[in-house]
């Protein structure tokens, strides 16, 4: 998103100001020109000036994820055999979602069964040629040791071999499909990816250290997806990074989605407003952005109406927050300043207010 400064800002706002104030004078009663404006009393409109937070808002965007996403993989390599579902599916705890081809992991399993019972056959006979005082003790615990031993391996092909079926774990979307039946794949390489309905969805988004340590977690936001046009989705600070992103030096952070019940799915693409809590601690004055006049950096000025004349005062901006100022100093919460008109007048120059 381009980003503008402050100075040109305030003379983009400026020029809006001349045409508003330039309709204004050629639409009232008594026919005003911009020649005329000179010598005679200028049409003005006022508003008051508000209260609001000493930060600013800001304003990101990021896409929409599932908060818990599960990589879902075999325990043992081999051929897929079937993947039941299908990307954009939902799923339900339990549900059988993809199995290998249990030829060779069946396989695997008798091969180490038989030489588990080898071992057992192994120790009984120990055992009774022991008692004969045929063996010597340290054989004998040699073939307990390798009964344990071929009794533990079997344990573990038989895990392996139930870990050869992908189960959802949970209830939740199937995000993305990572492979196809009759691919090989290697243990441990994930086939599916689950978005668990549990912990719903989250906006991942970077903010700049400047901007993250003004956050703190449960922060507000609003969240308007390009998917619901129009619509604003309200959201709190859900996580905030200790550490920024190597890649791009800015600091991940998470916005928890309160969806109202709209379908969302990972990828979708969020704008967001994030309230820093921090800011409404102090207040600051606000004014419309269109009673600033002849702004500079961070210096500007804008127009009382006292006595029914202009009295133009000096002020100090803070940062701009949509179509408002906010001012590190000048007029007070409650004051009425100039907006319509402002670039019309001088200081000291008689107005006529327009409500």
């Amino acid at each position: 998103m381009l980003s503008l400064s402050p100075t040109t800002r305030l003379m983009v706002a400026m020029a809006a100001a001349v045409s508003l104030a330039a309709g204004l004078s050629a639409c009232n009663g008594n026919g005003y020109t911009a020649v005329e404006v000179a010598d005679r009393a200028v049409p003005v409109r006022l508003e008051d000036v508000s209260s609001g937070p000493s930060l600013a808002t800001i304003e990101t965007s990021g896409l929409v994820a599932a908060k818990d996403e599960l990589r879902l993989a075999v325990k043992v390599g081999g051929v897929i055999k079937e993947i039941s579902v299908a990307e954009g599916e939902r799923v339900s705890k339990g549900q059988r979602l993809a199995e290998l081809e249990l030829t060779e992991v069946r396989a695997n399993v008798e091969q180490v069964r038989q030489a588990h019972l080898k071992t057992k056959l192994d120790l009984n006979r120990g055992e009774k040629l022991y008692a004969e005082q045929v063996v010597t003790l340290d054989q004998l615990e040699a073939l307990h040791a390798a009964e344990a031993s071929a009794a533990a391996a079997l344990k573990a092909a038989r895990f392996n071999a139930g870990r050869a079926v992908i189960k959802a774990p949970r209830d939740g979307l199937i995000q993305r499909r990572l492979a196809n039946a009759g691919e090989t794949v290697a243990a441990g390489t994930p086939i599916l990816i689950l978005g668990a309905d549990d912990l719903g969805y989250v906006v991942r988004a970077s903010l700049s250290d400047r901007e993250l340590v003004q956050l703190s977690g449960g922060d507000q936001a609003v969240i308007r997806l390009d998917a619901y046009p129009g619509i604003q989705l309200s959201g709190t600070v859900s996580m905030i990074s200790a550490a920024a992103d190597p890649r791009t030096g800015t600091f991940p952070v998470e916005i928890q989605i309160a969806d109202e019940g709209r379908r969302l799915a990972s990828g979708m693409v969020a704008k967001m407003s994030l309230t820093p809590s921090s800011g409404a601690e102090t207040a600051l004055a606000y004014v419309p952005i269109s009673a600033i006049v002849e702004g500079n950096g961070r210096r500007a000025s804008v127009y009382y109406v006292i006595d029914g004349r202009a009295k133009r005062v000096s002020v100090d901006v803070a940062f701009i927050d949509g179509d408002r100022v906010a001012l590190s100093s000048g007029p007070g919460v409650g004051e009425r300043v100039i907006t319509d008109g402002a670039l019309f007048v001088a200081d000291g120059e008689a107005v006529r207010v327009h409500n």
